[in-house]
């Protein structure tokens, strides 16, 4: 059988070409999708109604790689430990992808599967269900800035020399992005932690 002339286009194929721009120049367009792939940019509108679809169907594709982890039998704050590092693993491969996130409604059920079980846990580590959503978006900030964190130059601070020593003492020695992206997010998830442990222990 002859091959086809032009190549077979899929919304899986769409996804990942817009990713791969993505995680190379931190955005994508329909033109550049559609010269990554030989197609024209009209032949995409069959597969994808617009710019949001795509950011929204590449929010799936990052997510879908998450292990499903099961919180129900355990302690609360060990769940949400486990719930906060399975969503982070999901972005640190793609740190670009988050500033495009962050600008749409989450619609994709995997990842609104993410946020149940974080309310879930969260309800049951006692916290008061007004407080529940603030608790989500404190943990969301962490995780997403940790991952933006990994875009970050290898020099974040250059004080001038013999000026500000309490902040030059403190970053004389912080490792590369990864490894403070790393340090940062389990300081940040450990301090969260307590705090919730601080607060839903006062309510009692």
């Amino acid at each position: 059988m002859p091959r086809p002339r032009s190549p077979l286009l899929s919304v899986d194929a769409i996804v990942g070409a817009a990713l791969s721009l993505v995680d190379a120049t931190g955005d994508f367009s329909f033109p550049k999708v559609a010269r990554e792939l030989g197609v024209s940019q009209a032949s995409l509108y069959n597969y994808i109604d617009n710019r949001e679809h795509i950011i929204e169907l590449m929010r799936g594709r990052v997510f879908s790689a998450r292990d499903p982890l099961d919180t129900q039998y355990l302690p609360w704050d060990e769940a949400l430990r486990s719930l906060a590092h399975k969503y982070r693993d999901c972005l640190v491969d793609h740190p670009r992808l988050v500033p495009l996130l962050v600008t749409q409604t989450v619609q994709d059920l995997g990842v609104m599967r993410i946020y149940e079980d974080m309310a879930i846990v969260l309800g049951k580590a006692g916290l008061a269900t007004p407080a529940i959503v603030p608790a989500i978006t404190a943990l969301d900030y962490l995780v997403l800035g940790s991952a933006l964190e990994l875009t970050a130059p290898d020099v974040v601070w250059s004080p001038p020399p013999g000026q500000f020593p309490a902040l030059s003492a403190a970053i004389a020695d912080l490792g590369s992005p990864a490894e403070r992206s790393d340090t940062a997010f389990s300081f940040g998830l450990e301090t969260l932690l307590a705090g919730i442990r601080a607060v839903t222990k006062a309510s009692f």
